[in-house]
């Protein structure tokens, strides 16, 4: 399948200028553009994805069939903060002993906790400037909130809903610096290189309050996919080539993220790859029609202290490929003056094919909102 991508990217007639509402791609596509030397851009992006229901090794699978999924850690005692049991007993003790305590419970056969719900908020702060016109130089921060929403089921006998409980973090998730190398660039083409360093920063052994299959509240450490970032620092790559076709645009962009330093554990290797068209209402508007394919590794190590009956404590249940549709809309307003208008954009997509490893959700829709000003 890469080599598919490569192979139709690569093969594409070399042939983008346009100072209007079409000048730059979709807002969900990064890195889509480089500047002329001296030239700054400041951006804003806002992102609302949502993951529903479940799916096993690309197949939808009902809560019954999930409870009857083998739990890995069943043999392994899993450790508890404050349940609510024992709350009153650590209370006094933990007064004595300046220290919290903790207690284990053996835990069930079958997974026990089903995941309904999963929101994911990001914030991104980006930043290019462009010392000369073969180099353009971008910063970004992202910030991370997530909430997920779980059922509980007993974890034996009958295996009766005991009931839902939810679980958030948030938290400065990550940051990179990329270089943007102006490979080729006349007026119905352009091709940029790709090569940059991103790290995240954002806490990796994050707590939280859960409801068991005992039926008691307790604070365990939160599944992977909960973390706010997995602590490791990767290396961008990428190319992107954008033409221009009579009045339409065509995008293409193949992204390679891969772990060069990793700590106990790391969410796997990435690559992405873009291809979007274009076309204008008027000089002021235009509209997108974009295709995205993801193709992600699980997860690499583990976190010794993330076992619970539930699908996301396994490492082995990230990573997959999807395949998403975007409809997007470029705008260009002139609001806070100076020699380059304002840019308002708008995209959502919508997942078309999920063959994810192992028993994870279903990515719903997501919504791309971003601000984009040249200086």
């Amino acid at each position: 399948m890469k080599k598919l991508l490569l192979i139709v990217l690569l093969t594409l007639p070399l042939n983008i200028h346009a100072a209007k509402a079409i000048h730059h791609g979709p807002i969900g596509v990064m890195a889509d553009h480089f500047h002329k030397k001296g030239e700054w851009m400041v951006s804003l992006r806002f992102a609302n994805m949502e993951m529903k229901k479940n799916i096993l090794n690309g197949n939808s699978i009902s809560t019954e069939d999930i409870l009857k999924q083998p739990n890995p850690f069943s043999k392994i005692p899993m450790m508890m903060e404050n349940s609510e049991s024992i709350l009153a007993m650590n209370e006094a003790s933990s007064k004595m002993s300046g220290h919290p305590h903790s207690t284990s419970m053996k835990m069930p056969m079958n997974l026990s906790v089903i995941p309904k719900k999963m929101t994911m908020r990001m914030i991104m702060l980006g930043a290019m400037y462009a010392p000369s016109d073969k180099i353009t130089l971008m910063g970004m921060a992202m910030f991370n909130d997530k909430e997920m929403i779980l059922d509980t089921h007993q974890g034996m006998m009958r295996r009766e809903y005991l009931g839902s409980f939810e679980t958030s973090s948030s938290d400065l998730s990550k940051i990179s610096l990329s270089a943007l190398i102006n490979l080729h660039d006349v007026e119905s083409s352009r091709w940029h290189a790709i090569f940059g360093l991103e790290k995240s920063l954002g806490e990796n052994s994050e707590k939280g309050l859960v409801l068991t299959p005992m039926n008691m509240k307790t604070f365990i450490t939160l599944p992977y996919g909960m973390q706010s970032s997995d602590k490791s620092l990767r290396l961008i790559s990428g190319i992107t080539n954008v033409r221009l076709i009579g009045d339409f645009i065509l995008g293409n962009q193949l992204l390679f993220k891969k772990v060069i330093d990793e700590k106990d554990w790391n969410f796997g290797d990435e690559f992405e790859y873009n291809i979007w068209f274009q076309g204008s209402f008027n000089d002021r508007a235009s509209y997108s029609f974009r295709l995205n394919y993801k193709d992600q590794d699980s997860i690499d190590g583990s976190n010794k202290t993330i076992m619970a009956p539930v699908q996301t404590a396994n490492p082995l249940n990230y990573g997959g490929e999807v395949i998403n549709f975007g409809i997007g809309i470029n705008t260009i307003f002139d609001i806070f003056g100076g020699r380059y208008k304002d840019r308002f954009a708008f995209e959502i997509i919508k997942p078309i094919d999920q063959n994810k490893n192992g028993l994870q959700m279903k990515d719903d829709i997501t919504i791309h909102i971003g601000f984009q000003k040249s200086l």
